[in-house]
C-alpha cells in the first residue's frame, strides 16, 4: 500500500487527534499515525488516494489552528508514495 508522510506542526495530542479525523475522512485511507514529537504524519493508503487530494485538507486545519502543514521531503522527492 502507498504511503504518504507529512510534517505538520502538532504541539499536541488534541492536534494529532484532529489530524487522524481529518485524513480518515478520506475515501481511500487505511492508517494515519501521528507522531507529535516528530512532527510527522504517516498515511497509508490505496491507490485512489493521492497526496494532492489530502494536502490541501490539512492545509485547511493548519491555517485555522495557526499550525504549519507541509508535504514531507521524501514525499516530495516522490520516494514515499
Amino acid at each position: 500500500m502507498p504511503v504518504t508522510m507529512f510534517d505538520v506542526g502538532m504541539t499536541c495530542e488534541g492536534c494529532a487527534g484532529a489530524v487522524k479525523r481529518i485524513l480518515g475522512k478520506v475515501d481511500g485511507v487505511n492508517n494515519v499515525d501521528a507522531d507529535v514529537a516528530a512532527k510527522r504524519v504517516t498515511v497509508t493508503h490505496d491507490d485512489t488516494v493521492t497526496k494532492e487530494m489530502m494536502l490541501p485538507k490539512l492545509e485547511k486545519w493548519g491555517a485555522a489552528a495557526g499550525k504549519s502543514v507541509a508535504l514531507a521531503p521524501c514525499c516530495s522527492a516522490g520516494t514515499c508514495s
